[in-house]
């Protein structure tokens, strides 16, 4: 039976330092809960995990794609991952960009899905590939180039494998679920 202990406690004061321990707070009540285990236990890093901070916020919120469209990448990241910590968070900022339970169901089920449109199939079919290959074949890449300018396309890239990479720490760390 594989362990499900966190690896590595989440942090406290003392472990994230007087700025970490503060984002970490912030962070935890804008996700709505006393622990964001992601954030106490990756601010023990220090100026890494601001720079990580940074960097995401680049991507979601800050990114050029909207808001509803980052959230079916990262829940169909999280879902190909099967990263309950992932899923968690984000079917919570999810529903404040509009993703309701019927599209979580078809986020669960692919691009395959009926009912997503040529824009959302394009972008769900691109996140797939990046997961399940490490690669975009060349029609993937035009399909979803119909619908996104070349910034918005290295943005999929990216926040697709921000996510994935995100999805691999959290398991290798078992870190879990907020409560």
């Amino acid at each position: 039976m594989v362990s499900t202990q966190p690896r590595i406690a989440p942090g406290r004061l003392r472990e994230l330092g007087p700025v970490n321990w503060v984002v970490w707070q912030a962070l935890s009540r804008a996700a709505g809960t006393d622990d964001a285990h992601l954030f106490s236990t990756l601010g023990r890093t220090g100026g890494l995990f601001r720079g990580w901070l940074h960097f995401s916020g680049k991507l979601m919120p800050g990114g050029r794609l909207r808001r509803y469209e980052s959230e079916m990448v990262i829940l169909r990241v999280a879902h190909l991952r099967e990263c309950e910590y992932e899923t968690d968070h984000h079917i919570r900022l999810g529903k404040r960009a509009g993703i309701t339970q019927e599209v979580l169901d078809r986020l669960r089920l692919g691009p395959a899905a009926p009912g997503w449109t040529d824009k959302e199939r394009a972008l769900l079919t691109a996140v797939d590939q990046l997961v399940t290959t490490r690669n975009l074949d060349d029609p993937t890449w035009t399909t979803l180039a119909e619908h996104y300018d070349d910034r918005r396309l290295i943005e999929i890239v990216l926040l697709t494998n921000q996510y994935e990479g995100l999805a691999s720490t959290i398991t290798a760390l078992r870190i879990q679920t907020d409560h």
